[in-house]
């Protein structure tokens, strides 16, 4: 494996991608070559981001990107672009890895992904070369791959508690509850177009209860352990920049308790450096997440008999977006897994 690798961040000024761009500036054995964006062409990356203090290559379009010198590019860009440079590279520039941060190597049917989206996918005849990687699930297999699809930050907040759960048949699966609020970057630098809220920024609003895009993939993902899982997602949007915090309501299979629930957390997830499982009742917010790669998880019993609530806080755009998106560079390269994050 290489000591040091060149990248290129491809969509560096939205929200996501400045917390990229702060990362891995940071990171020893990474080279920034490219900043690319559509807008702002020559400006300092230090315009946007004033927590950026290292010296970095302006802002550029694409076309100034030398593929032949560049071993890894950050894909963080909206829907339906990310496969269109996918496409167009992929067989050309064999060495070449991508790490996609929108939801087009997400999906791995693409009539799934037109249903969802919106959008013909462009390079379907890839998506079977992808993997969808929430890091923790795949540290044994993303080094095979060049595309990597990272998860959307609900499905990352939602499936990281319950996946162990799952697998060992821990749980009631028919009978799955998860709420999940989400400060509005998770919609982007234009969210006040996708928000036409009254008073945004001082409400709640639920939104997409029957169809938030997210749910494709987390079907995607159960499926793969099970075939019987049903459950319900309810998305709402709170009035702070950043963090989600998904409450998940279970019943428990019999002889299951919460304390049983915590310690299959606990073990399953012991080595794993940016997971925390909390004591257990231990009351979790967003706090102690932002602007960090961790999740808190905290297991909670219930007044009601067999009934527990499990609690996941992560922050949108780190654990959610890039940072899990590093974390899998760290993987994918053999760095330490938590370098610069």
């Amino acid at each position: 494996m290489p000591k040091k690798i060149n990248i290129a961040i491809i969509g560096a000024t939205g929200f996501t991608g400045l917390d990229l761009v702060f990362f891995l500036s940071k990171h020893p054995q990474v080279k920034i070559c490219n900043l690319c964006a559509t807008k702002n062409m020559g400006k300092k990356i230090s315009f946007f981001d004033k927590r950026i203090k290292k010296k970095l290559p302006k802002i550029s379009s694409i076309k100034m990107i030398n593929w032949s010198k560049i071993d890894l590019v950050f894909l963080s860009l909206p829907n339906g672009e990310a496969q269109k440079i996918v496409k167009k590279t992929y067989s050309k520039y064999k060495h070449l890895r991508f790490i996609d941060l929108s939801a087009d190597f997400r999906i791995q049917d693409a009539k799934v992904y037109k249903k969802n989206y919106k959008i013909n996918h462009g390079a379907k005849n890839l998506i079977r070369y992808s993997l969808y990687s929430i890091s923790e699930f795949v540290k044994k297999e993303i080094f095979k791959y060049r595309i990597i699809a990272n998860p959307g930050c609900y499905p990352t907040s939602i499936q990281i508690p319950l996946i162990p759960l799952i697998k060992k048949n821990l749980i009631n699966k028919k009978k799955i509850i998860i709420d999940a609020k989400s400060g509005f970057s998770g919609a982007g630098k234009n969210f006040e177009k996708k928000f036409r809220y009254k008073n945004l920024y001082k409400s709640i609003h639920a939104y997409a209860v029957n169809g938030h895009r997210h749910i494709a993939e987390i079907d995607q993902e159960f499926k793969k352990i099970s075939k019987n899982i049903q459950y319900t997602f309810n998305p709402q949007v709170i009035p702070t920049f950043r963090g989600i915090l998904t409450s998940i309501y279970l019943n428990l299979e019999k002889k299951q308790t919460a304390q049983k629930i915590r310690e299959h957390l606990y073990n399953y997830y012991k080595k794993d450096k940016f997971i925390k499982i909390l004591k257990l009742n231990s009351e979790l917010g967003t706090g102690n997440v932002l602007n960090s790669n961790y999740v808190e998880i905290s297991v909670c019993q219930t007044r009601v008999k067999n009934s527990i609530v499990i609690f996941s806080a992560i922050d949108n755009l780190v654990k959610g977006a890039s940072g899990q998106a590093i974390q899998n560079m760290n993987l994918i390269y053999k760095f330490n897994e938590g370098k610069s994050l």
